[in-house]
């Protein structure tokens, strides 16, 4: 009894430091990430069009479970403080940053959301629930909390909560499917190896090319995201779409991205980054979603095939044994 309860208690002293190490993992993730994403603040150097964070932690939230939503607060509050945001305004803003994933991770599991991403209705829910729905509450609310900080005037809050409720989203959808989908155990040929490492030289390249340039050739990624999609699914389409994204949003930062003034590039700018997530992970779902269906076929058609021949081979023995008397 007493080594039973000895066990038991090294059993719950381990998973509590794993538990504490995983939330100390996601904090320091949320407030590295942040500062990256800050490097790239359109308003008041505040507020990204694309804020990384947010997608480390709905993607941990959903791998780990509830239980590390401290990480998430404690990254949050450093990210603001460093910032040198007054204490009560930090304190809103870790609210609403640590909220909205809560609420996404809510909304996901509580509508049969699986992590593989292999189903049109995932790559839908991650849009609609975990990225433009859930990540409205920190955009609110951090649009309130730089209000009452006297951060920004009431005529700048429209712009503020558009850019942070896009930038959060897009964290989602950029970020999320990058880190749920990417392979631990990648056993594939070196021919497709040698492919993949091309695909993202090559998209990397185009990225930083029709970014910058002033001729309107954007468009030019896109058949490198489809074909991503269409022969590796998310494994190599999540990090197309992320690095087509971060040279895009670091074009804008850098005012080489389109001519006009915030509103315009923010439109332009998420108009784009939108397009690229979603082409990427809504093909990547229905190819997923389309091969497992013609496995299924195939082992249906090989099952089907191997009752058949025994079924046949049963009836021949039968009536042999109907022919030929017993020895």
């Amino acid at each position: 009894m007493a080594n039973l309860c000895a066990r038991v208690q090294h059993v719950a002293v381990n998973a509590a430091l794993r538990s504490a190490a995983t939330i100390a993992a996601v904090a320091v993730a949320y407030f590295a990430t942040a500062q990256v994403g800050l490097v790239l603040a359109l308003v008041k150097g505040q507020v990204t069009p694309l804020w990384l964070p947010t997608g480390i932690a709905v993607a941990a939230l959903l791998m780990s479970g509830r239980r590390i939503w401290p990480g998430v607060t404690l990254g949050a509050f450093a990210a603001n403080i460093s910032l040198g945001a007054p204490l009560f305004s930090a304190l809103l803003i870790t609210a609403g940053n640590t909220a909205a994933p809560l609420l996404a991770w809510y909304l996901l599991t509580r509508f049969g959301f699986r992590l593989a991403l292999d189903r049109l209705k995932d790559a839908l829910l991650l849009v609609f629930a975990g990225a433009l729905g859930a990540m409205s509450v920190s955009a609110l609310v951090g649009a309130a909390a730089m209000r009452a900080g006297g951060v920004i005037s009431w005529s700048e809050v429209p712009a503020v909560v558009s850019v942070w409720w896009t930038g959060d989203a897009m964290g989602v959808l950029v970020f999320t499917p990058l880190l749920l989908t990417v392979p631990r155990h990648w056993k594939t040929s070196p021919r497709r190896l040698a492919e993949a490492a091309a695909l993202l030289v090559t998209t990397a390249a185009l990225a930083f090319f029709v970014t910058t340039t002033e001729l309107r050739l954007l468009f030019l990624v896109f058949p490198m995201l489809i074909w991503a999609a269409l022969r590796f699914q998310h494994a190599i389409a999540a990090p197309c779409a992320v690095i087509i994204s971060v040279a895009a949003v670091m074009a804008a930062a850098g005012g080489h991205f389109a001519n006009g003034d915030l509103p315009t590039t923010m439109i332009v700018l998420q108009a784009f980054n939108g397009s690229v997530a979603l082409t990427g992970l809504i093909l990547s779902a229905i190819t997923s979603e389309r091969n497992e269906a013609r496995q299924a076929i195939e082992r249906a058609c090989e099952q089907l095939a191997e009752t058949v021949a025994r079924y046949q081979d049963e009836g021949v023995r039968k009536r042999l044994g109907r022919v030929v008397p017993p020895g």
